[in-house]
């Protein structure tokens, strides 16, 4: 997806966060936390070294842990190996970059998935198409998704979206997010906020989930 390499950006800060219209607050009896497609061939194009990534992936960890001393779902999604073209749909006409079979789908080791974890599969960007996120969901009795990982203004918008149109209460975690630019990250929060996830920072959301 996208270009080759990814420039280094900051992170936005709570005073870049922008104002979120719903009036929800996070639940740990009622959320669940999804890790977007943190994949070593889509984290490729960002330098290893640098924000966004770097902050990322310390973010998410921290999201992580929180979760897991709550007993709060956590969920990864992930884009699967081996997919044909006409899997892909139309996303496969604007993709570059290694064909499906070359690429390290492998989730960053930082972050590997541990037992109780679940995995699930992307059709598309969105991690509900397709998949059993949903039932996940409905199965351990969770109403609000904590949203992380990759790409902000794909991925995470669109599945933020239809958890919405689902009447499941999205939290976009703004600086455990990364996208291809400064820009669409900061358009992607601005989209979210509008239109009806909340949009916090990591050491907000932890507070607020521990509170």
């Amino acid at each position: 997806m996208g270009p080759v390499t990814i420039d280094p950006y900051p992170m936005p800060t709570q005073d870049l966060v922008p104002r979120s219209v719903a009036p929800w607050s996070v639940d740990p009896d009622r959320a669940a936390l999804l890790i977007h497609n943190m994949q070593n061939h889509l984290l490729r194009p960002f330098p290893r070294d640098h924000p966004p990534l770097v902050d990322l992936i310390g973010n998410i960890t921290d999201l992580r842990r929180s979760a897991r001393r709550l007993g709060l779902p956590v969920v990864f999604s992930a884009v699967p190996a081996g997919e044909r073209p006409e899997q892909r749909g139309l996303a496969a006409e604007m993709e570059t970059g290694p064909v499906a079979a070359d690429r390290d789908v492998s989730i960053t080791e930082e972050l590997t998935p541990r037992r109780g974890e679940h995995v699930i599969t992307n059709a598309r960007h969105n991690a509900f198409l397709r998949s059993h996120l949903e039932r996940i969901l409905r199965a351990t009795g969770r109403d609000q998704l904590i949203l992380c990982g990759i790409f902000a203004h794909a991925g995470v918008l669109l599945t933020a979206a239809d958890a919405f149109m689902n009447d499941i209460q999205p939290f976009v975690v703004a600086d455990a997010v990364a996208d291809t630019s400064a820009e669409e990250h900061a358009l992607a929060l601005r989209w979210t906020a509008a239109r009806g996830a909340v949009v916090h920072t990591t050491t907000t959301l932890i507070d607020e989930l521990e509170a």
